[in-house]
């Protein structure tokens, strides 16, 4: 669980969350995974639209959200993306130039999602398997 150059995640991060939530991390992971999801999408459609005051709130929302799990790859895309868009809103310009950034942002939060359940996966407790009692289930000769 490093930290990693060029790593997707920030496991410092993504370990302190955990620590800080418990017992409901995953369920709040969960519905990370299911909004950050809506956000990507409402971040494609609204540059498809060419509207970039619709891209402001989901990428911006995105960008705290993966940041505050760890998702730093992702986050700091979505911050890009926001910052765009913002720049564009003040100008009153359509968001023309970010095609490289959207094409990016649904693959890398599928790698971000990939990279957190490895890590759930990889962290979960294996079940003790205890010696049989003596004689149980065993011919005693």
């Amino acid at each position: 669980m490093g930290q990693g150059g060029n790593s997707v995640v920030n496991w410092t991060t993504f370990g302190q969350t955990r620590s800080l939530i418990g017992n409901d991390f995953v369920k709040i992971l969960g519905h990370y995974r299911d909004d950050a999801a809506r956000y990507v999408v409402a971040v494609e459609q609204a540059y498809k639209l060419r509207d970039a005051v619709s891209m402001v709130r989901p990428a911006h929302t995105l960008k705290g959200d993966s940041l505050q799990f760890g998702g730093e790859a992702l986050g700091r895309l979505a911050e890009h993306i926001e910052h765009s868009a913002r720049r564009c809103v003040e100008t009153q310009s359509a968001p023309d130039k970010l095609d490289a950034e959207i094409i990016r942002l649904r693959p890398l939060l599928i790698e971000t999602l990939a990279e957190f359940e490895r890590e759930l996966t990889r962290s979960q407790p294996v079940p003790l398997r205890r010696p049989a009692a003596a004689g149980f289930g065993r011919k005693q000769g």
